[in-house]
Protein backbone atom coordinates (compact mmCIF):
# COMPACT_ATOMS: atom_id res chain seq x y z
CA UNK A 1 0.00 0.00 0.00
CA UNK A 2 1.29 3.42 -0.92
CA UNK A 3 1.73 5.88 1.91
CA UNK A 4 2.69 9.53 1.93
CA UNK A 5 4.19 11.56 4.74
CA UNK A 6 4.92 15.23 5.28
CA UNK A 7 8.50 15.34 6.49
CA UNK A 8 9.72 17.44 9.35
CA UNK A 9 8.55 18.53 12.75
CA UNK A 10 4.75 18.48 13.18
CA UNK A 11 3.19 21.93 13.14
CA UNK A 12 1.66 23.45 16.22
CA UNK A 13 -2.00 23.87 15.32
CA UNK A 14 -4.75 26.13 16.53
CA UNK A 15 -8.40 25.35 16.02
CA UNK A 16 -10.86 28.00 14.83
CA UNK A 17 -14.42 27.09 13.84
CA UNK A 18 -13.51 23.39 13.46
CA UNK A 19 -10.68 24.25 11.04
CA UNK A 20 -6.95 23.80 11.65
CA UNK A 21 -4.83 26.86 10.96
CA UNK A 22 -1.11 27.54 10.91
CA UNK A 23 0.07 30.83 12.40
CA UNK A 24 2.71 33.18 10.97
CA UNK A 25 3.57 36.38 12.84
CA UNK A 26 7.12 37.12 11.71
CA UNK A 27 8.68 37.97 8.36
CA UNK A 28 11.48 35.69 7.21
CA UNK A 29 15.00 36.86 7.97
CA UNK A 30 17.90 37.11 5.51
CA UNK A 31 19.04 33.72 4.14
CA UNK A 32 21.69 32.32 1.80
CA UNK A 33 20.92 28.67 1.01
CA UNK A 34 20.87 25.88 -1.57
CA UNK A 35 17.77 23.77 -2.21
CA UNK A 36 16.69 20.68 -4.08
CA UNK A 37 13.00 20.36 -4.96
CA UNK A 38 11.01 17.18 -5.63
CA UNK A 39 10.17 15.95 -9.12
CA UNK A 40 7.89 17.76 -11.54
CA UNK A 41 4.24 16.82 -10.94
CA UNK A 42 3.22 17.05 -14.60
CA UNK A 43 6.09 14.80 -15.63
CA UNK A 44 5.53 12.38 -12.73
CA UNK A 45 1.92 11.77 -13.78
CA UNK A 46 2.76 11.53 -17.48
CA UNK A 47 5.64 9.13 -16.81
CA UNK A 48 3.35 6.78 -14.87
CA UNK A 49 0.55 6.82 -17.46
CA UNK A 50 2.86 6.31 -20.45
CA UNK A 51 4.91 3.65 -18.63
CA UNK A 52 1.70 1.69 -18.04
CA UNK A 53 1.27 1.41 -21.83
CA UNK A 54 4.67 -0.18 -22.40
CA UNK A 55 5.13 -3.94 -22.46
CA UNK A 56 8.37 -3.53 -20.49
CA UNK A 57 9.41 -2.33 -17.05
CA UNK A 58 10.03 1.37 -16.57
CA UNK A 59 11.80 2.98 -13.61
CA UNK A 60 11.72 6.56 -12.34
CA UNK A 61 13.95 8.35 -9.85
CA UNK A 62 12.81 11.51 -8.00
CA UNK A 63 9.15 10.72 -8.64
CA UNK A 64 7.00 13.23 -6.76
CA UNK A 65 5.15 11.34 -4.02
CA UNK A 66 2.29 13.80 -3.66
CA UNK A 67 -1.38 12.89 -3.42
CA UNK A 68 -1.93 13.58 -7.14
CA UNK A 69 0.83 11.17 -8.16
CA UNK A 70 -0.11 8.56 -5.56
CA UNK A 71 -3.70 8.65 -6.83
CA UNK A 72 -2.31 8.09 -10.33
CA UNK A 73 -0.46 4.97 -9.17
CA UNK A 74 -3.53 3.73 -7.29
CA UNK A 75 -5.68 4.12 -10.40
CA UNK A 76 -3.16 2.17 -12.49
CA UNK A 77 -3.04 -0.61 -9.90
CA UNK A 78 -6.82 -0.89 -10.07
CA UNK A 79 -6.41 -1.25 -13.85
CA UNK A 80 -4.14 -4.26 -13.37
CA UNK A 81 -0.74 -2.55 -13.58
CA UNK A 82 1.98 -3.87 -11.25
CA UNK A 83 3.86 -1.12 -9.44
CA UNK A 84 6.83 -1.35 -7.08
CA UNK A 85 7.75 1.68 -5.04
CA UNK A 86 10.71 2.20 -2.72
CA UNK A 87 12.59 5.05 -1.12
CA UNK A 88 14.85 5.46 -4.14
CA UNK A 89 12.71 4.60 -7.17
CA UNK A 90 9.34 3.62 -8.61
CA UNK A 91 9.03 0.75 -11.08
CA UNK A 92 6.04 0.10 -13.34
CA UNK A 93 5.54 -3.19 -15.17
CA UNK A 94 3.55 -1.97 -18.18
CA UNK A 95 0.61 -3.90 -19.64
CA UNK A 96 0.88 -2.54 -23.19
CA UNK A 97 -1.68 -0.68 -25.28
CA UNK A 98 -5.23 -1.72 -24.41
CA UNK A 99 -3.82 -4.07 -21.77
CA UNK A 100 -5.74 -2.88 -18.73
CA UNK A 101 -7.48 -5.67 -16.77
CA UNK A 102 -10.00 -4.83 -14.11
CA UNK A 103 -13.15 -5.90 -12.29
CA UNK A 104 -16.66 -4.99 -13.36
CA UNK A 105 -18.15 -1.74 -12.06
CA UNK A 106 -14.69 -0.29 -11.41
CA UNK A 107 -14.45 3.16 -9.82
CA UNK A 108 -11.29 5.24 -10.18
CA UNK A 109 -10.57 8.16 -7.85
CA UNK A 110 -8.60 11.12 -9.24
CA UNK A 111 -8.63 13.10 -5.99
CA UNK A 112 -7.76 16.73 -6.64
CA UNK A 113 -5.86 16.16 -9.89
CA UNK A 114 -7.21 17.56 -13.13
CA UNK A 115 -4.11 16.24 -14.90
CA UNK A 116 -4.80 12.68 -13.75
CA UNK A 117 -8.56 12.88 -14.30
CA UNK A 118 -8.35 14.23 -17.85
CA UNK A 119 -5.30 12.31 -19.07
CA UNK A 120 -6.42 8.90 -17.85
CA UNK A 121 -9.70 9.36 -19.71
CA UNK A 122 -7.66 9.33 -22.93
CA UNK A 123 -6.29 5.88 -22.04
CA UNK A 124 -9.80 4.60 -21.27
CA UNK A 125 -11.30 5.29 -24.72
CA UNK A 126 -10.53 1.63 -25.52
CA UNK A 127 -11.80 0.25 -22.17
CA UNK A 128 -13.76 -3.00 -22.43
CA UNK A 129 -16.28 -2.20 -19.71
CA UNK A 130 -17.83 0.80 -18.02
CA UNK A 131 -15.54 2.68 -15.62
CA UNK A 132 -16.62 5.38 -13.19
CA UNK A 133 -14.26 8.30 -12.55
CA UNK A 134 -14.64 10.36 -9.37
CA UNK A 135 -12.80 13.25 -7.75
CA UNK A 136 -12.77 15.30 -4.57
CA UNK A 137 -15.07 18.26 -3.90
CA UNK A 138 -12.81 20.70 -5.75
CA UNK A 139 -12.21 18.53 -8.83
CA UNK A 140 -15.93 17.76 -9.02
CA UNK A 141 -16.59 21.45 -9.64
CA UNK A 142 -14.23 21.61 -12.64
CA UNK A 143 -15.12 21.35 -16.32
CA UNK A 144 -14.65 17.94 -17.95
CA UNK A 145 -16.84 18.67 -20.95
CA UNK A 146 -13.72 20.08 -22.62
CA UNK A 147 -12.26 16.55 -22.67
CA UNK A 148 -15.49 14.59 -23.17
CA UNK A 149 -16.13 16.33 -26.53
CA UNK A 150 -12.91 15.27 -28.29
CA UNK A 151 -12.84 11.79 -26.74
CA UNK A 152 -16.37 11.13 -27.99
CA UNK A 153 -15.00 11.59 -31.52
CA UNK A 154 -12.84 8.49 -30.99
CA UNK A 155 -16.03 6.48 -30.38
CA UNK A 156 -16.11 6.32 -26.58
CA UNK A 157 -19.33 7.01 -24.65
CA UNK A 158 -19.70 9.16 -21.55
CA UNK A 159 -22.34 9.85 -18.93
CA UNK A 160 -21.64 12.83 -16.71
CA UNK A 161 -23.11 15.33 -14.32
CA UNK A 162 -23.50 18.13 -16.89
CA UNK A 163 -19.83 17.78 -17.86
CA UNK A 164 -18.65 17.40 -14.26
CA UNK A 165 -17.47 14.42 -12.23
CA UNK A 166 -18.50 11.71 -11.55
CA UNK A 167 -18.26 10.44 -15.14
CA UNK A 168 -19.00 6.98 -16.52
CA UNK A 169 -16.78 5.95 -19.43
CA UNK A 170 -17.56 3.15 -21.86
CA UNK A 171 -14.79 2.61 -24.37
CA UNK A 172 -15.03 1.47 -27.96
CA UNK A 173 -13.53 -1.68 -29.47
CA UNK A 174 -12.28 0.23 -32.50
CA UNK A 175 -11.32 3.85 -31.68
CA UNK A 176 -11.08 5.99 -34.80
CA UNK A 177 -8.37 8.58 -35.48
CA UNK A 178 -9.74 12.11 -35.32
CA UNK A 179 -9.04 15.68 -36.36
CA UNK A 180 -9.42 18.06 -33.43
CA UNK A 181 -9.02 21.81 -32.93
CA UNK A 182 -7.93 22.54 -29.34
CA UNK A 183 -8.61 26.26 -28.75
CA UNK A 184 -8.19 26.70 -24.98
CA UNK A 185 -4.43 26.19 -24.73
CA UNK A 186 -5.04 23.26 -22.38
CA UNK A 187 -2.10 20.84 -22.15
CA UNK A 188 -4.39 18.43 -20.30
CA UNK A 189 -6.91 18.22 -23.15
CA UNK A 190 -4.17 18.00 -25.77
CA UNK A 191 -2.34 15.25 -23.86
CA UNK A 192 -5.51 13.23 -23.30
CA UNK A 193 -6.26 13.28 -27.03
CA UNK A 194 -2.66 12.26 -27.73
CA UNK A 195 -2.93 9.28 -25.36
CA UNK A 196 -6.23 8.24 -26.92
CA UNK A 197 -4.63 8.44 -30.38
CA UNK A 198 -2.12 5.74 -29.41
CA UNK A 199 -4.89 3.11 -29.58
CA UNK A 200 -6.16 3.99 -33.07
CA UNK A 201 -5.44 2.62 -36.52
CA UNK A 202 -4.50 5.70 -38.51
CA UNK A 203 -3.37 9.26 -37.93
CA UNK A 204 -4.87 11.70 -35.43
CA UNK A 205 -4.33 15.40 -36.16
CA UNK A 206 -4.54 18.03 -33.42
CA UNK A 207 -4.45 21.75 -34.08
CA UNK A 208 -3.53 22.93 -30.60
CA UNK A 209 -3.26 26.39 -29.16
CA UNK A 210 0.21 26.64 -27.63
CA UNK A 211 0.57 25.12 -24.16
CA UNK A 212 2.92 22.89 -22.16
CA UNK A 213 4.62 20.35 -24.39
CA UNK A 214 5.80 17.65 -21.94
CA UNK A 215 3.72 14.98 -23.68
CA UNK A 216 5.11 15.81 -27.14
CA UNK A 217 8.68 15.66 -25.81
CA UNK A 218 8.10 12.27 -24.16
CA UNK A 219 6.51 10.91 -27.35
CA UNK A 220 9.50 12.11 -29.38
CA UNK A 221 12.02 10.67 -26.93
CA UNK A 222 10.26 7.29 -27.10
CA UNK A 223 10.43 7.50 -30.90
CA UNK A 224 6.67 7.22 -31.24
CA UNK A 225 5.33 8.32 -34.66
CA UNK A 226 4.61 11.96 -33.81
CA UNK A 227 5.19 15.06 -35.93
CA UNK A 228 4.89 18.57 -34.49
CA UNK A 229 4.74 21.57 -36.83
CA UNK A 230 5.15 24.82 -34.93
CA UNK A 231 2.99 27.63 -36.33
CA UNK A 232 2.77 31.22 -35.14
CA UNK A 233 -0.23 30.79 -32.80
CA UNK A 234 -0.68 27.00 -32.66
CA UNK A 235 1.03 23.64 -33.07
CA UNK A 236 -0.07 21.04 -35.59
CA UNK A 237 0.42 17.61 -34.03
CA UNK A 238 0.12 14.36 -36.00
CA UNK A 239 0.18 10.96 -34.26
CA UNK A 240 -0.04 7.47 -35.72
CA UNK A 241 -1.42 4.79 -33.39
CA UNK A 242 -0.75 1.10 -32.67
CA UNK A 243 2.96 1.66 -32.14
CA UNK A 244 4.69 -0.48 -29.51
CA UNK A 245 5.81 1.72 -26.60
CA UNK A 246 9.31 1.07 -25.20
CA UNK A 247 10.24 1.31 -21.53
CA UNK A 248 10.81 4.77 -20.07
CA UNK A 249 13.53 5.10 -17.44
CA UNK A 250 13.46 8.65 -16.15
CA UNK A 251 15.14 10.81 -13.52
CA UNK A 252 12.44 13.43 -13.08
CA UNK A 253 13.74 17.02 -12.80
CA UNK A 254 12.52 19.50 -10.19
CA UNK A 255 9.18 21.23 -10.68
CA UNK A 256 9.40 24.91 -11.71
CA UNK A 257 5.91 25.46 -10.26
CA UNK A 258 7.14 24.33 -6.83
CA UNK A 259 10.40 26.26 -7.19
CA UNK A 260 8.41 29.42 -7.97
CA UNK A 261 7.37 29.83 -4.31
CA UNK A 262 11.01 30.00 -3.24
CA UNK A 263 11.99 32.18 -6.20
CA UNK A 264 9.42 34.82 -5.21
CA UNK A 265 10.25 34.49 -1.50
CA UNK A 266 13.92 35.20 -2.27
CA UNK A 267 13.22 38.08 -4.65
CA UNK A 268 11.08 39.94 -2.13
CA UNK A 269 13.11 39.15 1.03
CA UNK A 270 15.89 41.34 2.41
CA UNK A 271 19.46 40.68 1.18
CA UNK A 272 18.82 36.99 0.46
CA UNK A 273 20.21 34.49 -2.02
CA UNK A 274 19.08 31.02 -3.07
CA UNK A 275 20.33 28.35 -5.47
CA UNK A 276 17.89 25.67 -6.65
CA UNK A 277 19.39 22.64 -8.37
CA UNK A 278 18.24 20.60 -11.37
CA UNK A 279 15.12 22.60 -12.30
CA UNK A 280 13.00 21.80 -15.35
CA UNK A 281 13.09 24.98 -17.45
CA UNK A 282 11.00 23.71 -20.35
CA UNK A 283 10.25 26.84 -22.46
CA UNK A 284 6.50 26.12 -22.24
CA UNK A 285 6.67 26.29 -18.43
CA UNK A 286 8.86 29.31 -17.62
CA UNK A 287 6.49 32.17 -18.25
CA UNK A 288 7.10 33.29 -14.68
CA UNK A 289 10.81 33.77 -15.41
CA UNK A 290 10.00 35.91 -18.47
CA UNK A 291 7.48 38.00 -16.52
CA UNK A 292 9.89 38.48 -13.61
CA UNK A 293 12.60 39.62 -16.03
CA UNK A 294 10.20 42.27 -17.37
CA UNK A 295 9.72 43.36 -13.74
CA UNK A 296 13.45 43.88 -13.27
CA UNK A 297 14.36 40.55 -11.68
CA UNK A 298 17.56 38.79 -12.77
CA UNK A 299 17.76 35.01 -12.34
CA UNK A 300 20.99 33.24 -13.31
CA UNK A 301 20.90 29.85 -15.07
CA UNK A 302 23.93 27.54 -14.80
CA UNK A 303 24.68 23.89 -15.64
CA UNK A 304 22.21 24.01 -18.52
CA UNK A 305 21.65 20.64 -20.16
CA UNK A 306 19.09 18.72 -22.20
CA UNK A 307 17.67 15.53 -20.72
CA UNK A 308 15.23 13.36 -22.66
CA UNK A 309 13.85 16.39 -24.45
CA UNK A 310 13.60 18.66 -21.40
CA UNK A 311 15.92 21.56 -20.57
CA UNK A 312 17.31 21.52 -17.03
CA UNK A 313 19.42 24.06 -15.14
CA UNK A 314 20.42 25.32 -11.71
CA UNK A 315 18.78 28.65 -10.83
CA UNK A 316 20.41 31.32 -8.66
CA UNK A 317 18.09 33.99 -7.28
CA UNK A 318 18.91 37.17 -5.33
CA UNK A 319 16.78 39.78 -3.59
CA UNK A 320 15.58 42.55 -5.92
CA UNK A 321 15.15 46.02 -4.44
CA UNK A 322 13.36 47.75 -7.32
CA UNK A 323 10.40 45.94 -8.88
CA UNK A 324 8.89 47.35 -12.09
CA UNK A 325 5.19 47.29 -12.85
CA UNK A 326 4.25 45.27 -15.93
CA UNK A 327 1.53 45.26 -18.55
CA UNK A 328 1.69 41.52 -19.05
CA UNK A 329 1.21 40.08 -22.52
CA UNK A 330 -1.44 37.36 -22.57
CA UNK A 331 0.95 35.36 -24.78
CA UNK A 332 2.75 34.43 -21.55
CA UNK A 333 -0.39 33.22 -19.79
CA UNK A 334 -0.27 29.52 -20.64
CA UNK A 335 3.39 29.19 -19.67
CA UNK A 336 2.79 30.86 -16.28
CA UNK A 337 -0.77 29.76 -15.52
CA UNK A 338 0.08 28.04 -12.22
CA UNK A 339 2.30 30.86 -10.98
CA UNK A 340 0.07 33.92 -11.32
CA UNK A 341 -0.87 34.09 -7.65
CA UNK A 342 2.84 34.48 -6.90
CA UNK A 343 3.34 36.96 -9.73
CA UNK A 344 0.53 39.05 -8.19
CA UNK A 345 2.59 39.22 -4.95
CA UNK A 346 5.55 40.58 -6.91
CA UNK A 347 3.25 43.15 -8.56
CA UNK A 348 2.09 44.19 -5.09
CA UNK A 349 5.66 45.29 -4.37
CA UNK A 350 6.17 47.02 -7.72
CA UNK A 351 6.29 50.75 -8.33
CA UNK A 352 3.27 51.50 -10.50
CA UNK A 353 0.24 49.67 -11.84
CA UNK A 354 0.49 46.14 -13.22
CA UNK A 355 -2.14 44.69 -15.53
CA UNK A 356 -2.84 41.02 -16.28
CA UNK A 357 -5.53 40.07 -18.80
CA UNK A 358 -7.27 37.08 -20.43
CA UNK A 359 -6.93 35.02 -17.25
CA UNK A 360 -10.41 33.46 -17.05
CA UNK A 361 -8.72 30.02 -17.10
CA UNK A 362 -7.39 30.79 -13.59
CA UNK A 363 -10.93 30.47 -12.26
CA UNK A 364 -11.16 26.96 -13.76
CA UNK A 365 -8.44 25.66 -11.43
CA UNK A 366 -8.76 23.94 -8.02
CA UNK A 367 -10.37 27.13 -6.72
CA UNK A 368 -11.32 30.36 -8.52
CA UNK A 369 -7.71 31.53 -8.34
CA UNK A 370 -8.12 34.88 -10.04
CA UNK A 371 -10.69 35.82 -7.40
CA UNK A 372 -8.43 34.50 -4.65
CA UNK A 373 -5.50 36.51 -5.96
CA UNK A 374 -7.60 39.67 -5.66
CA UNK A 375 -8.88 38.67 -2.23
CA UNK A 376 -5.41 38.05 -0.77
CA UNK A 377 -4.13 41.38 -2.11
CA UNK A 378 -7.10 43.27 -0.64
CA UNK A 379 -6.57 41.65 2.75
CA UNK A 380 -2.97 42.92 2.58
CA UNK A 381 -4.13 46.45 1.75
CA UNK A 382 -3.24 46.39 -1.95
CA UNK A 383 -5.77 48.08 -4.18
CA UNK A 384 -6.76 46.04 -7.23
CA UNK A 385 -9.50 46.06 -9.83
CA UNK A 386 -10.86 42.65 -10.76
CA UNK A 387 -12.98 41.55 -13.72
CA UNK A 388 -14.02 38.06 -14.79
CA UNK A 389 -10.75 37.66 -16.69
CA UNK A 390 -8.33 40.43 -15.69
CA UNK A 391 -6.77 42.14 -12.71
CA UNK A 392 -5.13 45.55 -12.30
CA UNK A 393 -2.79 45.78 -9.30
CA UNK A 394 -1.69 49.08 -7.74
CA UNK A 395 1.76 48.28 -6.34
CA UNK A 396 3.25 49.67 -3.11
CA UNK A 397 7.06 49.23 -2.80
CA UNK A 398 6.85 50.17 0.89
CA UNK A 399 4.07 47.76 1.80
CA UNK A 400 4.16 46.55 5.41
CA UNK A 401 1.20 44.49 6.58
CA UNK A 402 0.25 45.10 10.23
CA UNK A 403 -3.26 43.65 10.50
CA UNK A 404 -4.63 40.19 11.20
CA UNK A 405 -5.41 38.10 8.12
CA UNK A 406 -7.39 34.86 7.99
CA UNK A 407 -7.28 32.68 4.87
CA UNK A 408 -9.89 29.91 4.72
CA UNK A 409 -12.63 28.32 2.59
CA UNK A 410 -10.42 28.05 -0.51
CA UNK A 411 -11.43 24.48 -1.45
CA UNK A 412 -8.09 23.26 -0.08
CA UNK A 413 -6.32 24.71 -3.12
CA UNK A 414 -2.63 23.99 -2.52
CA UNK A 415 -1.48 27.07 -4.42
CA UNK A 416 -3.71 29.42 -2.42
CA UNK A 417 -2.31 27.95 0.80
CA UNK A 418 1.34 28.17 -0.25
CA UNK A 419 0.97 31.65 -1.78
CA UNK A 420 -0.55 32.86 1.51
CA UNK A 421 2.43 31.46 3.43
CA UNK A 422 4.85 33.29 1.11
CA UNK A 423 2.86 36.54 1.44
CA UNK A 424 2.95 36.31 5.23
CA UNK A 425 6.72 35.74 5.29
CA UNK A 426 7.40 38.64 2.90
CA UNK A 427 4.99 41.36 3.96
CA UNK A 428 4.43 40.68 7.67
CA UNK A 429 1.19 40.77 9.61
CA UNK A 430 -0.56 38.22 11.82
CA UNK A 431 -1.71 35.41 9.53
CA UNK A 432 -3.90 32.38 10.21
CA UNK A 433 -3.99 30.04 7.20
CA UNK A 434 -6.30 27.02 7.04
CA UNK A 435 -5.88 23.53 5.62
CA UNK A 436 -2.14 22.86 5.75
CA UNK A 437 -2.90 19.38 4.36
CA UNK A 438 -3.58 21.06 1.00
CA UNK A 439 0.16 20.83 0.26
CA UNK A 440 -0.08 17.04 0.06
CA UNK A 441 -1.58 17.50 -3.41
CA UNK A 442 1.62 18.77 -5.02
CA UNK A 443 4.39 19.61 -2.54
CA UNK A 444 4.35 17.59 0.71
CA UNK A 445 7.72 18.93 1.94
CA UNK A 446 6.87 22.62 1.34
CA UNK A 447 6.73 23.62 5.02
CA UNK A 448 9.87 21.66 5.86
CA UNK A 449 11.80 23.54 3.16
CA UNK A 450 10.34 26.89 4.23
CA UNK A 451 11.55 26.20 7.78
CA UNK A 452 14.97 25.23 6.40
CA UNK A 453 15.26 28.80 5.05
CA UNK A 454 14.55 30.12 8.57
CA UNK A 455 10.80 30.74 8.58
CA UNK A 456 8.97 30.59 11.90
CA UNK A 457 5.65 28.85 11.44
CA UNK A 458 3.44 27.67 14.28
Amino acid sequence: MLKMHILGTPLKLIKISNMHFIKIKNKIQTFNKKLSIEGDKSLSIRWALIASQSKSKSRSINLLLSEDVINTLKCLRKLGVKIKISKDFCEIDGVGLNGFKYKKNLTLYAGNSGTLGRLIMGLLTHSKGTIKLKGDKSLSKRDFLRIIKPLKKFGANFKSNFGKLPIKIKGTNSPKPIVYNETRGSAQVKSSVMLAALNTDGETIIKAKKSRNHSELLFKFLKLPIKVEKKKDHDLIKIKGKKKIPSLNYKIPSDISSCAFFIVLTILSENSKLKIRNVNINPSRIGILHILRLMGVKIKKTNLKKYKGEYIADLTIKSTKKIKAVNCSSKLNSSAIDEFLLIFLVAAKAKGISYFKNLSELNEKESPRLKWGSKILKKMGIRNILTSKSIKIYGNPNLEVKNKIIIKNFLKDHRVFMTSVIAALIFGGDWSIANKDAIKTSFPSFLKKIRYLGAKIH
